[in-house]
């Protein structure tokens, strides 16, 4: 009869798994379909994994050409950022081969001797092929990292132009051509970034397509009062499809693929002319922007694409190898601790099996999102480390799980484990928040990996709650919920360090939206400034959750103990 109940139980749950994993991973609207044909641009970047521009590490001609005959049947222009480095300089040569054409760009920075390189190889990539490099862009974003002077700047952009007969532009956020009115007249077209993501006040994505045309709007206006026909390259546009949230705006692979659609809607309504950003997955930009910056193409890292341009789009197009394996981990628990369960009544042995479940879940998943989000040896050792502290803890606690419904004497060793692993856990924890804290912006909220520390610590106190008579005049501490009665402690110094991680994290986020150039235009009164500032902060949805994971690890430090 247990054996039969166990089995009931495990069916049951099992068939709950799948109906909600079906429920939550099904494709979802993303917006009015991209029209056939090819797209107008795409930003060319080909560094697939273990190629990097900054440890001059640069794709083979092989690679190139298979990068470009893929996006052949795609885009009918790239747009690149240096006309330098291995085969990077045969870009234009191989594009003219698929009949791609080329906004062929030139990368400055604050070295001199390194830009003028740069400056001789664009012009030569520009003359060289005039048929397939139809515009020239000369530096990118390079006055928004303070790298050159505005005059130094236009030195080189006339430099370019006496040397070349195709357009020449510079390309930076929007924001640099009003800040530096005299590019306009300096430029033959307009080149601008607008990035609804990383504005200083940062756009919902349901709300990024009227950004886009409100700006292209306000730099038209600015340059007609400038030099009157002068056009406008949207010259990057895009939306992360993984990484950390900013206020409401949130990465992922839906919206990633409503921003894409609903851009290229308002970019044919009013005749915009437009470059996507970008064409694949960067990994290399993991090590400058953290997992944001490495997602922004339509395809990956490994040339599959993020999301299709036409159709429904779900989040977790793998949902069911993912829901087969946390399946399969759930049983293997179930079978390893049938012998234990035999006694354990119905509403006990429901408990114990959901959180076997719940734990299964949470490793697959931990292990998915790491993985993907893992671009080199040392991050996938990192990820592997977490996933298995995740896996070993999972155990530990079904096994205090058992005990307590048992009645059992306590187990020393088992609550030392659980003690050694819980600390790690919170260190991790208190580490991550403070570099959020200080400096978070391309950083990752680690949320996924601490949602079985948490639940397990939720799971103690509920199964404990289970054995006691008197709930409401008892108190749970740490050492009583993992087994450690003979202790009582109160672990302030644990209590104290997270709730001052967290209130860090809310301060440093707040300060990092207060201190924006934007903010302080849009919102000079200090409070208005700091209502609009703690405003994106708290509907961080990402943030929000991150807070309470840290709540819940806090929780038991907090609490005194009376049990014996």
């Amino acid at each position: 009869m247990p054996k039969v109940r166990l089995l009931l139980c495990i069916i049951l749950l099992c068939l709950v798994h799948a109906i909600l994993a079906w429920q939550i991973n099904r494709p979802v609207d993303a917006g009015i379909d991209v029209p056939s044909g090819k797209l107008a641009s795409l930003s060319f970047a080909p560094f697939p994994e273990g190629y990097n521009p900054l440890e001059k590490t640069f794709p083979s001609y092989q690679l190139i050409d298979e990068d470009m005959q893929l996006l052949a049947d795609k885009t009918r222009s790239i747009r690149t950022y240096t006309s330098m480095g291995g085969a990077i300089a045969a870009v234009p040569e191989i594009a003219q081969k698929y009949g791609v054409e080329v906004i062929q760009g030139g990368w400055l920075g604050s070295t001199y001797a390194d830009n003028q390189k740069e400056i001789a190889a664009l012009i030569k990539a520009a003359n060289s092929y005039p048929n397939t490099v139809k515009r020239v862009i000369v530096g990118n974003e390079v006055l928004l990292r303070g790298d050159l002077e505005i005059d130094r700047l236009i030195e080189y952009i006339r430099e370019v132009k006496r040397a070349v007969k195709q357009p020449v532009s510079y390309a930076d956020v929007w924001s640099m051509y009003v800040k530096h009115p005299q590019l306009i007249k300096e430029v033959d077209f307009i080149t601008i970034h607008i990035l609804p993501y990383w504005e200083d006040e940062p756009i919902a994505v349901e709300r990024a397509p009227e950004h886009l045309e409100a700006i292209v709007n306000q730099v038209e206006e600015e340059a007609r009062q400038i030099a009157p026909g002068k056009k406008i390259l949207i010259g990057e546009s895009g939306w992360p499809s993984a990484g950390r949230q900013r206020g409401l705006a949130a990465p992922s692979v839906v919206n990633s693929a409503k921003y894409i659609r609903s851009m290229i809607e308002v970019v044919n309504k009013h005749g915009f002319d437009y470059n996507i950003v970008e064409a694949f997955n960067q990994p290399w930009k993991s090590d400058l922007e953290g997992v944001v910056g490495a997602n922004w193409g339509l395809l990956s890292a490994d040339r599959k694409p993020v999301f299709p341009l036409t159709g429904p789009v779900s989040e977790n197009p793998s949902w069911a190898f993912h829901f087969v394996v946390a399946t399969l981990i759930f049983l293997t628990l179930s079978v390893y601790f049938a012998t234990g369960l035999t006694g354990v009544n119905l509403p006990k042995l429901a408990a114990f099996s959901t959180l076997a479940l719940l734990f299964s879940i949470c490793i697959t998943t931990v292990a998915r999102l790491e993985w993907y989000t893992s671009y080199d040896c040392l991050q996938r050792l990192y990820t592997a480390t977490v996933v298995i502290g995740n896996g070993w803890l999972g155990l530990l606690l079904l096994r205090r799980y058992l005990d307590i419904f048992a009645n059992a004497e306590p187990n020393p060793g088992l609550a030392g484990q659980l003690r050694v692993l819980y600390y790690l856990f919170i260190a991790l924890a208190l580490f991550k928040t403070c570099a959020l804290a200080f400096n978070g912006r391309y950083l990752s909220f680690p949320t996924e990996q601490f949602y079985l520390p948490c639940l397990g610590l939720l799971g103690l106190i509920g199964c404990l709650s289970l054995q006691l008579q008197k709930l409401s005049t008892t108190h749970l501490g740490f050492d009583q919920l993992i087994g450690d009665y003979a202790s009582a402690k109160r672990y302030r110094v644990l209590a104290y360090s997270l709730t001052f991680a967290a209130t860090a994290l809310i301060v440093g986020e707040t300060s990092a939206f207060f201190g924006a150039r934007d903010l302080i235009q849009a919102h000079p009164a200090f409070s208005g400034r700091l209502a609009a500032a703690l405003n994106y902060t708290l509907t961080n949805g990402q943030l929000i959750t991150w807070l309470l994971c840290l709540l819940v690890l806090s929780i038991p430090f907090w609490l005194k103990t009376k049990l014996k």
